[in-house]
């Protein structure tokens, strides 16, 4: 990983959710691409995932109130550049795949990307977790008309427009309420294939019963907000999706 410096700014920032992964971290951050940065934001770790982080040259943001959602928002107000990406932080996502994901960001075809994850092996997406998915992604195109195979939790996105969609949820809505009020405010909403491996330790969502029903009660949440009348478009163009 390249560091970089105030008079030489990252040309993207890379945010990385953090809970009790200091078994993956050497592996993601070694991945991130050189002259990104990475910003790990310790979520209330106890293994001491945050020092390692900082040895490995991350920037490390303590975000105390826990949530993916609260974590993915510290992150996003932490960073600096004009392009945002998020990645998992579990070794189950390749960081070095962020450049195919930020690609149509950063010229300028698509507002909002997120991968699609294919599953490497039956160990990577447990069965219930995928038929979840696949019933999310139907419930967006009803909700939104916007055609998703998958609400994956890498994704790329200009900063400053998604801060003018005043995101609110703290939990595991977050990339959900992203996606639906992206769509709502007309931006041009992308796929990209990406391998799924299994992940480093033990998954906090589809991993437990109480992880699972939180996340289902949080999208549930989402979907059901009156469509936002927001001139976010994108941030950047002039509307149209």
């Amino acid at each position: 990983m390249i560091e970089t410096s105030p008079s030489c700014p990252a040309r993207v920032d890379v945010v990385l959710p953090c809970l009790d992964e200091v078994e993956a971290l050497p592996w993601v951050l070694d991945r991130i691409p050189p002259g990104w940065r990475a910003i790990v934001v310790d979520n209330g770790s106890t293994d001491g995932s945050a020092d390692i982080a900082r040895a490995l040259g991350a920037h490390v943001v303590t975000e105390p109130v826990r949530g993916f959602g609260a974590a993915c928002h510290a992150g996003l107000m932490a960073a600096t550049a004009d392009v945002v990406c998020f990645c998992d932080c579990d070794a189950s996502l390749d960081p070095a795949l962020l450049p195919d994901i930020a690609a149509p960001v950063l010229n300028g075809t698509a507002d909002l990307v997120l991968g699609r994850r294919r599953p490497t092996s039956p160990k990577a997406w447990p069965v219930h977790a995928r038929l979840a998915n696949l019933e999310l992604a139907r419930l967006i195109r009803r909700r939104t008309g916007v055609r998703l195979h998958d609400l994956g939790p890498m994704r790329a996105v200009r900063r400053e427009a998604l801060l003018a969609l005043d995101l609110t949820d703290r939990r595991s809505g977050y990339p959900l309420q992203m996606v639906v009020r992206g769509a709502d405010a007309g931006w041009r909403v992308r796929e990209t294939e990406v391998p799924y491996h299994p992940r480093t330790g033990r998954s906090k969502v589809t991993g437990t019963w109480r992880g699972t029903w939180q996340a289902v009660h949080d999208m549930r949440a989402v979907l059901a907000e009156t469509p936002a009348t927001t001139t976010a478009v994108a941030g950047v163009r002039g509307g149209g999706r």
